[in-house]
Parts: structure tokens; C-alpha cells; sequence
């Protein structure tokens, strides 16, 4: 009695001995699997990072918000480090502080404005660090791997007019090892596109947030400060 593999496992042993087969085959999955990696690895610190921004933005506003003053908030925003609206608070803070020295009011609404926005420039910048990697990921990854397929085809034209047959069993097994590489090249590329707009998305949408804050804050800096 004879065991025969599942088709599956047939199938995946078959990929794997196309895969090891050309060298050139080999180097366009290497770059492409390192587009890959790397992509993973920014889409999950990302992830992490802007949801824990998320939540700690959130626990700083309820407390803002509460406070008496902006003194006040300044002794509680070491348990909310790091945070973008803390890091926000703590440009606003530094320019009033400065203004304030010695004369006990604001003398200058414009210069507390510019370094506020100077903070969502700041804190933007840091957040979108490295995401034109997933674009670029997107954009790019199909093209390598149609490359690797058109180079592919290429060589298993060249090896069947040296075979001289014409039989698609000869010239089949090439031409799958090519459109291997197009696949990897879209598995790369997809997964990048789809989160490159999430955290796109909720990059933006922390930076609406943090407009909004602004304005809370100059509210509050008149009113402990203001004539």
C-alpha cells in the first residue's frame, strides 16, 4: 500500500524546487523579502506607538482640561510621557514661561502661537518617520517582481530554443519560477499600501488633535495670564 503526499504539500515542495532552481529568481525574492521585513517591522512599531499615543493624548486631555492652570498641568505631565499633545504642552509651556518671568502676564499671544505650531511641526515629523518606506514598499515592490518575471520568461525562451522543444511541459516550469517573483512582489506590496493609508490616516487624525489643543492651550494661558 502506497502513501502518496497531499496535493498541498506537493504543491509547496514543487515552488520550493522552482524557487532554488535560478539564482536570479533567488535575488529578487531576497530584495523583495527585505522590502518586506522591514515594512513589517514599521508597520508593527507604528502601530504600537500611535495607539499609545492614542490613549495617553486622551488621559493628558481629561486632565488638562481639569486643571486650575497651567502650572498645575505642568507637575502632572510626567506620568503622561510620552505623549504628542506632552510634548506639545511642553513647547506652549517654555515660550509662556519666558514671557511671563518677571512680569506675571503674556506679552506676546503671536510668539506662544508660532511655538505651538513649531510643536505640531515637530511632533508630526516624528510620527511620519518613516512611512515613506511603506509607500515606496507599495510603488515599487510590483515592479521588481514583474522584473523578476519578465527576466524569468526571458531565460526560459532562451532555454527552450536551446532545448529545441516545443512542448509546454518544457518551457512551463520557467515560466512559473518567472510569475513567482510577481507574486511576492504584490504579497509585499499590499499589506504596505493597506496600513501606509491606516496610520496615515490616524496620523492625521492625531494632528487634528493636536490643533485643537493648541487653541485649548492659549485659552488657558489668557486666563492665568492674560491682562
Amino acid at each position: 500500500m502506497s502513501l502518496e503526499a497531499p496535493p498541498a504539500l506537493l504543491l509547496q515542495a514543487d515552488i520550493w524546487k522552482m524557487i532554488q532552481g535560478s539564482p536570479m529568481t533567488l535575488a529578487v525574492l531576497g530584495i523583495l523579502f527585505c522590502f518586506s521585513i522591514y515594512s513589517w517591522t514599521v508597520i508593527f512599531s507604528k502601530w504600537q506607538s500611535l495607539r499609545h499615543a492614542r490613549k495617553t493624548d486622551g488621559r493628558f486631555l481629561r486632565a488638562f482640561r481639569k486643571a486650575a492652570g497651567l502650572e498645575a498641568v505642568m507637575v502632572a505631565t510626567e506620568q503622561y510621557r510620552p505623549c504628542p499633545l506632552v510634548a506639545l504642552f511642553d513647547f506652549g509651556y517654555e515660550e509662556v514661561e519666558r514671557q511671563v518671568r518677571g512680569k506675571t502676564k503674556l506679552t506676546n499671544r503671536t510668539a506662544v502661537e508660532r511655538s505651538l505650531q513649531l510643536g505640531i511641526s515637530e511632533e508630526l515629523a516624528r510620527m511620519e518617520r518613516n512611512m515613506p518606506w511603506l509607500a515606496t514598499t507599495a510603488t515599487v515592490c510590483p515592479f521588481i517582481g514583474l522584473l523578476g518575471t519578465v527576466l524569468g520568461i526571458i531565460q526560459a525562451f532562451l532555454d527552450l530554443s536551446q532545448q529545441g522543444s516545443t512542448s509546454l511541459r518544457t518551457v512551463g516550469p520557467g515560466i512559473a519560477e518567472a510569475l513567482i517573483a510577481t507574486a511576492v512582489g504584490l504579497m509585499a506590496a499590499i499589506p504596505a499600501a493597506v496600513f501606509y493609508n491606516i496610520l496615515g490616516s490616524r496620523i492625521r487624525e492625531i494632528g487634528a488633535r493636536m490643533d485643537d489643543f493648541a487653541l485649548e492651550f492659549l485659552n488657558m494661558a489668557e486666563r492665568s495670564f492674560g491682562e
